[in-house]
């Protein structure tokens, strides 16, 4: 929701990120309370892979947000040309699974997960971007004051929000949804980091959508994948949402611990350092004492 531009704030002498709502929707209020809580939920969140809120305010007849620039690109532009390696599926799996948990914890559910809103930079590190659809516990909307519209919900029951490909069932209808939402978001996510497709992809929104009610992910490469995590992206991606994790930290640490079991095989796989025996050193200390005789004089 909104347009993005690159900006320069001249007074902190920085390059930020610039969101502002199109004319058309300039004086709408649904959206300007939209952008509002957009603003309110990410600068909730302090969080190291989540986008910093630098401002939120407006010039008639616009709404902003002035946020942080993150350079590089987004995980889209990564998975096009097909899976990824199970280590760097890993390492930014990681990364989005932490951000989401401490979201969660906060009462944030982001709600339009999807690759197009993770941006990875140069060193590898992740952001999570535009929490635009994101719904937020009421307290956590409260004003202080006797505005009660802060903590009435924008989107009714009945209403579907989000990306088709990665909606979850119960967000596809218009249920109610709470966390459990961006848990499946995520399976998908993660099936895709891991196959270079999406698990219910079809020709169609509707029939995607049809997909993801009904059937089945096809299944998962046993071969390529450790067997911990093809169990974690199917438990994502249960139709049920009692079905998937009774707290995203569950999938944020398992994720993490799969990293970390990877990183000790890889270092117990690289060959040993090769020692010299003890008669090659005392030779060599000996030579270097020659020489240090030689060169001297003595």
């Amino acid at each position: 929701m909104g347009q993005v531009y690159r900006a320069r704030d001249t007074r902190l002498k920085r390059d930020v990120a610039l969101k502002t709502l199109p004319e058309a929707w300039a004086n709408d209020p649904h959206y300007v309370k939209r952008l509002e809580l957009e603003a309110q939920a990410a600068s909730a969140l302090n969080h190291p892979h989540i986008v910093t809120i630098y401002e939120l305010g407006n010039s008639p007849p616009y709404h902003y947000i002035v946020m942080e620039l993150v350079e590089g690109e987004n995980l889209r532009a990564l998975i096009e040309s097909g899976g990824l390696p199970v280590d760097r599926l890993l390492g930014l799996a990681a990364q989005v699974s932490d951000a989401l948990a401490t979201a969660h914890a906060k009462g944030i559910v982001h709600r339009d997960l999807k690759p197009e809103n993770v941006v990875v930079t140069r060193e590898g590190r992740v952001k999570v971007l535009d929490f635009g659809l994101a719904r937020m516990e009421p307290h956590l909307l409260e004003s202080g004051g006797d505005d009660e519209t802060a903590a009435a919900p924008l989107t009714a029951e009945g209403t579907v929000v989000g990306t088709a490909s990665y909606m979850s069932p119960e967000q596809a209808q218009g249920q109610a949804v709470d966390f459990r939402t961006d848990q499946f978001s995520l399976g998908v996510m993660l099936y895709e980091m891991a196959t270079g497709h999406r698990p219910f992809e079809q020709r169609t929104a509707a029939a995607t959508i049809a997909a993801i009610l009904r059937d089945p992910p096809p299944p998962l490469d046993r071969a390529a994948l450790p067997p911990p995590l093809q169990w974690l992206i199917e438990r994502c991606l249960a139709k049920n949402p009692s079905g998937r994790y009774a707290s995203t930290r569950e999938i944020a640490t398992a994720l993490a611990g799969l990293l970390a079991a990877g990183s000790r095989r890889a270092s117990a796989r690289r060959p040993p350092r090769a020692r010299r025996s003890s008669g090659a050193r005392a030779s060599a200390t000996r030579s270097a004492r020659c020489s240090r005789r030689r060169t001297c004089g003595w």
